[in-house]
């Protein structure tokens, strides 16, 4: 399997959702950067499961114990590797899989990849349950880029056709970012918590599931970061974007919705605001050419439907060689969206720090 990202910061996850832990070894950190735990910890706990009504039901505490690569609170410029054990484990409700595959999951394909000696447990490596180290590397790179003042933070842009309020392109404050970290359910305006909320009940009762959009922010990145034509800003923010499980599609600035304007109207003016050249608008979401403009990157990931749902579905019986009926036990999130938050914003952290280390030395 290819669990392995990076070229300066390297991360390497290990483990799967039944065994008996989950972690991740990071190469590359410079050393003698304090890490604050508990602001990691506070991360780490973002994306717990089992803390509200729309996540799975399943229990764990995700607090990391740190193997190597800190001392006394600071890197050691060692690989640092984290080990967070698995605890609230229920392989029993997994029996039926080895022969009927699940729709939308990986169980087939894996099945196929690896000659049928991978792990269904839980959805073993492909589960969502390995985005926990990956919260725990990003919550490393964030400290490290905050204190070069670079702030990342991200909100449930949508969840099924109901929609939060967009970060504003152009001016997007410290205080906004930290806001939305601090909240259970992370959104801009208010307002569209409730009804948010009482789609993805309404999923969970229906024994269904729904999906949506997380629209993440950096911002305090320099100007000239990115390195074309395969390792920009968006190449890179992508592919490890497109490592979080459910992520199905992204965009940056005016992505999609940009295709349909003219360049008038697409085209961002440069100006200068205090000696210092900008755009008026940032429908290119901070990078032109692969490259940082100074501007806030922005980018929006679509994450699908929770793909385990209780409702009886049609599927194959691999043994048999026929169709057949599945009945999906276990326990699982309604909406994935809610806890990708800081899934999302953490693999940025890790993106935005694996280029600024192409460019600079830290």
């Amino acid at each position: 399997m290819s669990s392995t990202w990076g070229k300066n910061i390297e991360i390497s996850i290990f483990g799967e959702s039944h065994g008996s832990g989950i972690g991740v070894v990071i190469n590359g950190l410079p050393a003698g950067e304090d890490i604050d735990m508990d602001e990691l910890l506070a991360q780490m706990a973002r994306r717990a499961p089992g803390n509200d009504k729309t996540a799975t039901p399943r229990k764990e505490s995700d607090l990391p114990e740190i193997l190597s690569g800190i001392l006394n609170n600071k890197t050691t410029g060692a690989p640092l590797c984290t080990v967070i054990r698995n605890t609230n484990t229920r392989s029993q409700d997994y029996g039926n899989l080895l022969t009927t595959p699940r729709p939308s999951h990986a169980d087939l394909t894996g099945h196929v990849r690896y000659g049928g000696y991978n792990d269904l447990r839980g959805g073993g490596h492909f589960s969502g349950r390995l985005t926990a180290p990956l919260v725990f590397a990003g919550a490393v790179a964030r400290q490290i880029l905050e204190r070069r003042g670079i702030k990342i933070g991200a909100h449930i842009l949508s969840v099924g056709n109901i929609s939060d309020r967009p970060f504003d392109p152009t001016n997007i404050s410290d205080e906004l970012l930290a806001s939305l970290g601090r909240k259970k359910f992370a959104v801009i305006d208010e307002a569209s918590e409730a009804p948010m909320r009482e789609l993805i009940e309404c999923c969970r009762m229906s024994q269904d599931s729904i999906g949506g959009v997380v629209e993440s922010a950096v911002t305090g990145v320099p100007i000239g970061i990115g390195s074309p034509m395969f390792g920009g800003v968006e190449n890179v923010i992508s592919s490890i974007v497109f490592g979080v499980p459910a992520v199905k599609g992204i965009e940056f600035g005016s992505g999609f919705d940009g295709s349909k304007l003219k360049g008038s109207e697409n085209n961002d003016p440069f100006i200068y605001e205090n000696g210092t050249v900008k755009t008026a608008t940032n429908n290119h979401g901070g990078s032109l050419g692969g490259i940082t403009s100074g501007m806030p990157i922005i980018f929006r990931a679509a994450i699908k439907p929770t793909a385990s749902i209780s409702q009886k579905q049609n599927t194959v019986d691999i043994e048999k060689h026929e169709n057949t009926e599945l009945n999906i036990k276990g326990r699982h999130d309604p909406c994935i969206v809610v806890r990708a938050v800081p899934v999302i914003e953490s693999a940025a952290a890790i993106a935005v720090l694996e280029l600024m280390m192409e460019k600079t030395t830290l």
